[in-house]
């Protein structure tokens, strides 16, 4: 689980290296990382096996969670390693955008970085894996259909966070905010503006404001997966 916008990749006992700096609706933007390593590769072979453990091998994988992707990156480790300039998300990203960006953090962060580096024999092997990382957004599959996985199992919070994490959404930041209950559910790029005109709500984006005024605090703030009520 993602506690803050600081954290590592997937261990976060080890020392903290990563931080991000984050935008409107899932935009994030990287900043330097401090004490790299030397640069490391692994084959696509080799992320192939380490997506198998983690997800399943489902790279388009969501489960609200706090992790994305078939990597399970949290969002944190995902912009400190470049991956918004693909996708706000990893999931949102496609099979060799999200290879790319585990490259920049196994540079940064070692094999350590994922719980199942040891299940897809991760090393710094040196081997470039060659991914064409295009200029696109991967479709992503709808929730129901995704897989619970291992890392999922290992890595989900106790009872009461779980409860937790249904009522809030985590934003790029880390910070949580209310997810509202709502029937439309808030995707990347969406404004109050956009969504009034798309969905025809009379009195455009101020009356949806007010509608959801219970979770939404900032009128040019709302986030992905937070939900809406139209009317």
């Amino acid at each position: 689980m993602l506690l803050n916008s600081k954290g590592k990749h997937r261990r976060p006992s080890k020392a903290v290296r990563l931080a991000t700096l984050a935008g409107v609706a899932g935009a994030a933007v990287a900043v330097p990382l401090m004490g790299a390593t030397s640069a490391s590769a692994a084959s696509v072979e080799t992320w192939d096996a380490v997506a198998r453990c983690e997800s399943g091998g489902n790279w388009s994988i969501n489960t609200g969670n706090g992790y994305y992707g078939g990597l399970q990156f949290s969002q944190s480790s995902w912009a400190a390693a470049g991956g918004t300039q693909y996708a706000p998300r990893a999931d949102l990203a496609t099979k060799g955008q999200q290879i790319a960006t585990a490259e920049k953090l196994l540079d940064m962060q070692g094999p350590g970085a994922w719980a199942c580096a040891g299940a897809g024999g991760l090393t710094n092997d040196g081997v470039d894996p060659g991914v064409n990382t295009g200029s696109g957004q991967a479709q992503p599959e709808r929730q129901a259909e995704q897989p619970t996985t291992r890392s999922e199992q290992r890595t989900a919070p106790q009872a009461e966070k779980k409860a937790e994490s249904k009522e809030t959404v985590t934003t790029p930041t880390g910070e949580k905010v209310k997810k509202g209950d709502g029937e439309y559910e808030v995707k990347p790029g969406d404004t109050l503006s956009s969504i009034a005109e798309k969905e025809d709500v009379k009195g455009g984006w101020s009356k949806l404001f007010k509608l959801n005024d219970d979770i939404v605090e900032d009128a040019d703030l709302i986030f992905p997966g937070q939900q809406l009520h139209l009317k």
